[in-house]
């Protein structure tokens, strides 16, 4: 073999290979979608045979409530971006007090409380349904707005213990690694999706009655 194929051998660009780990988040993810597709599905076939009781029990809702439970959400979701971002840099704790220094570490945290304000939100919200008289055995609408909230908050539960996984992992390394952003980032695509999933329950639920 000559020099010069040694050389064209050396240059030849290296095949990047997809993270199995985000394919694989993304793929359940995937599966996931089809679940809620089914919840989406059990609530609007329960809907369709009981217009006038949807009606009546969908009034007892609060709109405001459950809009700035929504945003605060939805602000969960830009939190975790920036930690994210902060991920990519291998910046696992903030260099100083502005936002714009922080690590993944503090971005996660702000992420954790607002996701723990959202699910003390909605349990608030389930105490006040039920003393309305409104229960997941009162009747088909109770048993669809329980049923489709309440897997929802499930995910969300189990969003708020990955963020602590990835807070716990990112301490336990003396130096943030990839290993360490490729799980913040993992994280991150789970609770975008659940967000997103949110969106939709809150307009179905909330907005078109």
């Amino acid at each position: 073999m000559t020099s010069s194929s040694l050389t064209q051998t050396s240059s030849a660009p290296l095949i990047q290979r997809p993270n199995v780990v985000a394919v694989g988040t993304i793929v359940w993810l995937g599966s996931e979608v089809m679940f809620f597709a089914g919840l989406f599905a059990i609530y609007f076939t329960l809907r369709s045979t009981s217009g006038p009781l949807w009606e009546s029990e969908s009034s007892v809702l609060n709109v405001p409530f459950s809009l700035v439970n929504t945003l605060i959400l939805v602000a969960s979701s830009f939190t975790c971006q920036a930690g994210v971002f902060a991920a990519e840099r291998l910046q696992a704790r903030a260099t100083g007090w502005k936002p714009t220094q922080w690590g993944t570490t503090e971005w996660f945290f702000l992420t954790y409380l607002l996701g723990a304000i959202f699910v003390s939100g909605q349990i608030f919200e389930y105490a006040t349904l039920v003393s309305e008289g409104i229960s997941m055995s009162s009747s088909a609408y109770g048993s669809a707005f329980y049923l489709t909230t309440g897997f929802h908050g499930l995910h969300v539960t189990g969003g708020l213990i990955a963020f602590l996984l990835v807070i716990g992992r990112i301490f336990a390394v003396k130096n943030m690694g990839h290993r360490e952003a490729t799980s913040a980032i993992v994280v991150s695509y789970y609770w975008h999706f659940v967000d997103v999933v949110w969106i939709g329950l809150f307009l179905v639920i909330y907005v078109l009655k």
